[in-house]
């Protein structure tokens, strides 16, 4: 199983990106209110915006990724592994979007990596 961990990051990367180009995508588009009279104008500005279409092909990428990692290996050990998703977003929100990442958040991240290490050398 351990042979298919480059190809397990591969596909928590890109759903990685998706998020990381979701949010660049709506920072452009802004706040607004889930509201009957800005569907048009919102689902329009999302529609059109590079960043949002990026995010959904990374999405659709990644799904076919994890559609292959599945077919090689249990469940049990390549699901836990995407909380490394959750690492490379909040280090990323950190560095592109320079969002605050506190000491609650940090020991977080460390708990999920050691996780994220037991889970890997259970294989």
């Amino acid at each position: 199983m351990a042979r298919y961990l480059p190809l397990i990051i591969f596909g928590v990367m890109l759903n990685a990106a998706a998020q990381l180009c979701l949010k660049q995508g709506m920072r452009a588009i802004g706040y607004f209110d889930f509201a009957l009279e800005n569907w048009s104008r919102v689902g329009l500005a999302v529609a059109a915006s590079p960043y949002v279409l990026a995010g959904l092909a990374c999405y659709g990428v990644s799904v076919a990724v994890w559609l292959l990692v599945l077919s090689r290996v249990e469940v049990s050990y390549a699901y836990p592994l995407l909380s490394i998703g959750y690492i490379v977003t909040a280090f990323a929100g950190g560095i592109f979007f320079h969002e605050s990442i506190g000491t609650t958040r940090w020991a977080g991240i460390v708990v999920i990596c050691c996780g994220v290490w037991m889970i890997t050398r259970s294989a």
